[in-house]
């Protein structure tokens, strides 16, 4: 399968079985992931991978930080699930918009990486992945950020991945907006600006003729 061909099959699967792929299959897969675009080869991302336990842990975080007496069973709907970090660094070249962009990407990459190889992925956020519960159960530092998890688990063979609608590419690519001709700035050319030139020099000389016939 081409890489075009994989992109265009992705889908993200809401329900998958309870397989997943090994430490050693997963460390192949991010060593590649991580290959995207990164300005300054900063790295500014990390993952955390949940198995077993570590998802009740995030469960119980996650009950923490909306409030509630039970822990949240979201967690438990993929045997692993894959934290994605921005873990901002010190740059004055890279901005902390373009470092996350950058985790962003390893994440898509990865999920795409997943897929491609036959495992059921979904990309799961909420309004909790920046709570302080949440954060304290990774063991984020101050420096980053939690970007959400990849629930990842085998694809169903009785069902079906959501339908996704085609891509209108015609409507999200354009041009630069040409300047209208009506509003553009007048520039003088360089022979109008020669003509200017010589009439302010000639001008000037009329008047110092002028004072000189004067006396």
């Amino acid at each position: 399968m081409s890489a075009l061909d994989a992109v265009l099959a992705r889908q993200s699967w809401s329900k998958v079985e309870d397989t997943a792929p090994t430490r050693d299959e997963l460390l192949t897969f991010i060593s590649a992931a991580g290959r995207v675009a990164d300005h300054s080869s900063l790295r500014p991302w990390r993952l955390i991978e949940l198995r077993g336990a570590d998802r009740e842990v995030l469960g119980a975080a996650i009950a923490e930080a909306q409030g509630d007496s039970s822990p949240s069973s979201k967690p438990l709907r993929a045997p692993l699930l894959i934290a994605v970090v921005a873990s901002y660094r010190k740059s004055e070249k890279v901005p902390r918009w373009e470092q996350e962009a950058v985790a962003s990407g390893v994440a898509h990459m990865l999920s795409l990486l997943l897929d491609e190889a036959g495992w059921g992925v979904i990309w799961r956020t909420g309004h909790y992945t920046r709570a302080k519960a949440v954060a304290r159960a990774h063991g984020l530092a101050e420096n980053e950020e939690l970007l959400g998890w990849l629930y990842v688990g085998g694809k169903p063979e009785d069902k079906k991945p959501g339908r996704r609608k085609p891509i209108d590419a015609r409507a999200l690519v354009t041009r630069m907006p040409q300047a209208n001709a009506e509003n553009a700035p007048k520039t003088a050319t360089n022979t109008e600006k020669v003509k200017k030139v010589k009439k302010v020099k000639n001008a000037k000389k009329a008047k110092k003729a002028k004072k000189a016939e004067k006396k």
